[in-house]
């Protein structure tokens, strides 16, 4: 065995909290709309999974790959066979066949092609050359500063 205290969380607890995490939580009656760590923390402890720290959900979620994202949008569906097939799809994710792929396909359809830019009415005008090509009367006090932090007038040089 290697260094380092047991496991005390089963696997079976761990792919749960994984199951939960990617779940909706309104499609689990819940009020809310997104996870957070102390909310699935408490949700995990209601529902009798296992009582678990915010750290070590974030440690089983970031080993089982599963990542927060901001919600931007969520739709549902009105299929009432939706979560036991999402289920079934998800547990295809954590587990894959040994003797084949899983394949994804969407719905979504093609995506229309951007429209290409509009010409000017005007040309445009040259861009300023940089500071460093402009002669060095007329680069200015800010050309002669090292990069990084730190940066007070009384460090600049003399003009």
């Amino acid at each position: 065995m290697g260094g380092g205290r047991p496991k005390t969380i089963s696997e079976q607890a761990r792919r749960q909290v994984c199951l939960i995490a990617r779940c909706c939580p309104r499609d689990l009656g819940l009020a809310f709309s997104t996870w957070s760590l102390t909310k699935l923390a408490e949700y995990l402890a209601a529902a009798g999974i296992a009582r678990i720290s915010r750290e070590a959900i974030r440690q089983i979620l970031h080993a089982g790959g599963v990542r927060w994202q901001a919600t931007k949008t969520w739709k549902a569906s009105n299929d009432p066979g939706f979560i036991a097939k999402m289920r079934r799809v998800l547990e295809l994710y954590d587990h894959p066949p040994a003797d084949g792929r899983v394949i994804c396909a969407d719905e979504f359809g093609p995506l229309n092609p951007a429209a290409p830019p509009r010409p000017r009415l005007a040309p445009r005008r040259p861009s300023r050359p940089a500071a460093g090509h402009l002669p060095p009367h007329r680069r200015g006090p800010a050309h002669a500063r090292r990069p990084g932090p730190g940066h007070r007038a009384d460090d600049l040089p003399d003009p």
